[in-house]
Parts: C-alpha cells; sequence; structure tokens
C-alpha cells in the first residue's frame, strides 16, 4: 500500500488483482452491493477509482473472495 500515491486515480487493471486478489467479475458484484468503492466515469470509456477510497478499503482488510 505504501506504493500508492497520496491522490489520483487508478484503473481496473491496476487494483485487480495486483491489490486485490480477486477477479474482475468479484470485483463488479462488490461494486454494485457496495463492498467496494464505486468508481468515477471520466469520460464513456474510462473507468477510475480514487485512491484515498482504495487505500481505506485496503486499511479496512475487508477484501476477501
Amino acid at each position: 500500500m505504501s506504493s500508492l500515491d497520496e491522490s489520483g486515480f487508478l484503473r481496473l487493471k491496476q487494483i485487480v488483482p495486483a491489490l486485490v486478489p480477486i477477479g474482475k467479475s468479484t470485483w463488479w458484484a462488490g461494486v454494485k452491493d457496495g463492498r467496494f468503492p464505486r468508481p468515477v466515469k471520466l469520460s464513456s470509456r474510462v473507468t477510475v477509482w480514487r485512491v484515498e477510497d482504495i487505500r481505506a478499503l485496503l486499511a479496512r482488510g475487508e477484501v476477501a473472495e
């Protein structure tokens, strides 16, 4: 987690499975049911997550398949 910037954005491939050891479909299911942070749409084809939200998720330790 120390390799993450203090702020900014991450793409899905930078999160799954690099930081969160789950599959993409599990990640999206978690986003849908509120277990994982909601994304930010930068454009119609670009979806990102705030680094702060991912840091908080990892700090809580609630990431399990």
